[in-house]
């Protein structure tokens, strides 16, 4: 497995709410994880660390070599738990923080296979055979307009509503996760990214970018065509090729 990311602040926040990490475990097993913070600059920030270090620590000392599919969804669905209602808690106890939440995507890659779970519009890629496939789908208002038929993708792209997420970590003291698992064949390549890629990188050179640079380049050039776009918001993005 092989691993490049990158964030940056983008050209118009003050601070930097997205977080992320990502390694290597034995036997070629790769994870990553992915937030994007929201509730002010302390909240948001504070609701993303926090989630990313729960959510790492829990995959890095609980994975184990073997595991069955379930067993890894198990693993994924509590550490987003544990990150949910320890961010939750945080919220509570401190009023400088009450309201703060984060979406999460995060991903454990074991022989073949990836094992994705999430919440909130942050979202997870692959990459196959020179074709871009969104294993995820957003839980926000855009969505669900769309899913309706009452708005199209263009519409979609400028609704005033387009970032009301309806589901995140940290906001309520239990949470639904999502969880997919996606067959990859050799080369294929696992991207997972915050909206400040998606919602200023259009889909035709999004697919562009991945399907014409290898996967060490990917994140730099997303982040930068993002920022060229505008870069009204933090921009993050983690490849995983396997």
């Amino acid at each position: 497995m092989r691993i490049a990311a990158k964030t940056d602040i983008g050209r118009v926040r003050n601070t930097n709410q997205d977080s992320y990490a990502a390694g290597e475990l034995p036997n070629t097993v790769a994870w990553a994880v992915v937030c994007d913070g929201m509730g002010g600059a302390a909240g948001g920030n504070v609701a993303s660390s926090t989630a990313v270090k729960i959510i790492s620590e829990k995959i890095t000392s609980l994975y184990r070599n073997g595991m069955s599919p379930m067993s890894i969804k198990n693993m994924l669905v509590s550490a987003i738990n544990a990150a949910n209602i320890s961010v939750f808690d945080m919220s509570r106890a401190n009023k400088e923080l009450e309201g703060m939440g984060t979406t999460v995507v995060c991903t454990v890659i074991v022989d073949g296979v990836a094992y994705i779970a999430h919440a909130g519009d942050s979202r997870a890629y692959a990459v196959s055979d020179k074709s871009v496939i969104q294993l995820t789908r957003d839980h926000s208002v855009v969505q669900e307009l769309l899913e309706k038929g009452e708005i199209t993708q263009n519409q979609a792209k400028t609704h005033p509503n387009k970032n009301i997420i309806t589901r995140a970590l940290g906001v309520d003291p239990d949470i639904k996760v999502d969880y997919y698992e996606y067959d990859l064949n050799s080369d294929d390549i696992i991207i997972l990214c915050t909206d400040g890629l998606t919602n200023f990188v259009d889909s035709d050179m999004f697919e562009n970018i991945i399907e014409n640079n290898p996967y060490y380049q990917i994140a730099d050039l997303l982040v930068a065509q993002a920022n060229k776009n505008g870069g009204g918001d933090n921009i993050t993005v983690v490849a995983l090729s396997y």
